[in-house]
């Protein structure tokens, strides 16, 4: 869809466009795990919970495979397009961070797919949390030196 573009300004503000719907599910995905967590979930019903925790993680799951199969592909192209040896190396680094954090979330989904048994599930979600606080902190800092670094070079 972006290759089709004839400038750089329809490319790369294509790029927005696509990180912003992201960012959206982002917050959209922060919102259903606030309303899972012990602290604001009121279900006492453990099946309830179950079927909320199995949508939180479907959600999640979408979040971050868009990151890894389209948002990531999309900054990288950015950056070599633009020559920028520095942030691609940055990103190297991010990346890393990232596939930490990737682990964690589908260590998680895997598990609670495949049990009903939530009596570990605070400090899991708990752990989810450090790990999602993580993440967003190293996809925030690609998004910055892959592509908001070059928006004045888009004509």
């Amino acid at each position: 869809m972006l290759e089709n573009c004839k400038s750089a300004k329809e490319r790369w503000g294509g790029v927005s466009d696509i990180i912003d719907r992201w960012l959206q599910e982002r917050q959209d995905m922060l919102v259903t795990y606030c309303a899972l967590s012990g602290a604001q979930d009121e279900t006492n019903d453990d099946n309830q919970r179950g079927v909320k925790l199995r949508h939180f993680c479907q959600i999640m799951v979408d979040y971050i495979s868009a990151g890894h199969f389209e948002i990531y592909d999309q900054l990288v192209k950015e950056g070599r397009e633009f020559e920028d040896e520095d942030a691609l190396k940055q990103a190297g680094s991010l990346f890393n961070i990232i596939d930490d954090t990737t682990e964690i979330i589908l260590d998680l989904n895997d598990k609670y797919q495949e049990t009903d048994d939530l009596s570990s599930l605070e400090p899991d979600l708990s752990r989810l949390g450090e790990a999602l606080e993580t993440r967003f902190e190293a996809e925030d800092r690609m998004i910055a030196v892959l592509h908001v670094a070059h928006k004045d070079l888009v004509t």
